[in-house]
């Protein structure tokens, strides 16, 4: 099944693109990679993620081929950059564990390269920023990200340099840790996960825009009733556990009745997070190379790979 724009495969026909492909990878190895409310299971890898990792390296050695080819051209060798990978959707969809078990695909079947994982959690603004501009509740809103710092990280990995220190998000604390920074050292692929990856510029730039920088881009998608429900039953968990943590954010919420965590969750995603699907990252979802669509049980259903 296709339409004008893309290649549409189910989960099975999928797989078949990359039968020979073997997956090293134990359920407890898997478990370790899964997020909160996730059940991908060793089945869904070896039809969905192993032959998305082969086309991934299909992928990176056809551009390491024309690196070559314009070195030549040039007559003027420049320093290999990372490939870079960008996985996009809403809050709850699943983004961290595609990313996670990617890179762990790409790193056992390329052990020649280095692959690294970056959130852009990290280039949100502090929340004390947040607050003098009036954006807690406008986290996970583009301008909500210090986006010239998360370019100039792009740009230092894309130029050749390949090492760089960035902020560290705490998700417990909900905020930008002051006194702690993660090295970024000459990766060869780069896997970055984010909501708004897959923005365009709002205005005419003279410069790249981040999503300018990236070589390929996925989209994690699924009915927006759907998503909120995950993000109803993870808020829920979270309030079972990490919520009870001494330095939690949200240690508020830690003593809510079910049904009081129910509403809370409502109004949130309501307030916050539906508005940003709707209005930024939704709207985004055509740009991505491949758009993974998840059915109601978090399972990927279909796989549609754009054509250009």
């Amino acid at each position: 099944m296709t339409d004008s724009f893309h290649h549409s495969f189910t989960p099975r026909a999928w797989q078949a693109l990359a039968a020979d492909a073997s997956l090293a990878l134990s359920e407890r190895e898997l478990a370790r990679l899964r997020g909160r409310g996730e059940n991908v299971s060793l089945q869904e890898v070896a039809q969905v993620y192993l032959p998305l990792a082969r086309l991934l390296r299909v992928h990176m050695d056809a551009a390491a081929d024309l690196r070559q080819a314009s070195d030549a051209f040039l007559d003027r060798p420049m320093r290999p950059t990372p490939y870079i990978i960008a996985i996009a959707g809403s809050v709850a969809v699943g983004k961290s564990t595609t990313a996670r078990i990617l890179r762990e695909l790409l790193a056992r079947q390329t052990p020649r390269r280095r692959v690294s994982l970056v959130a852009t959690d990290g280039f949100l603004f502090p929340n004390a920023v947040l607050r003098e501009r009036g954006l807690m509740e406008r986290k996970g809103f583009p301008q909500s990200y210090d986006l010239p710092a998360l370019s100039a990280f792009l740009a230092a990995m894309k130029s050749g340099g390949g090492d760089a220190s960035i902020p560290v998000y705490s998700h417990t604390a909900y905020d930008i840790l002051p006194d702690k920074r993660e090295r970024v050292h000459r990766p060869d692929v780069l896997i970055l996960e984010g909501l708004n990856l897959l923005q365009a510029p709002r205005r005419p730039l003279a410069k790249p825009f981040i999503s300018d920088f990236f070589d390929f881009s996925i989209y994690l998608d699924a009915e927006e009733s759907v998503i909120r429900r995950w993000y109803i039953e993870r808020f829920l968990e979270l309030r079972a556990t990490g919520f009870h943590e001494p330095d939690s954010y949200f240690r508020r919420y830690a003593d809510l009745t079910e049904a009081q965590a129910r509403r809370t969750a409502s109004a949130l995603w309501a307030r916050i997070n539906r508005i940003n699907l709707r209005r930024n990252i939704l709207p985004t979802r055509e740009r991505a190379r491949l758009i993974l669509r998840k059915g109601a049980d978090h399972r990927i259903e279909e796989i549609r790979l754009r054509k250009l």
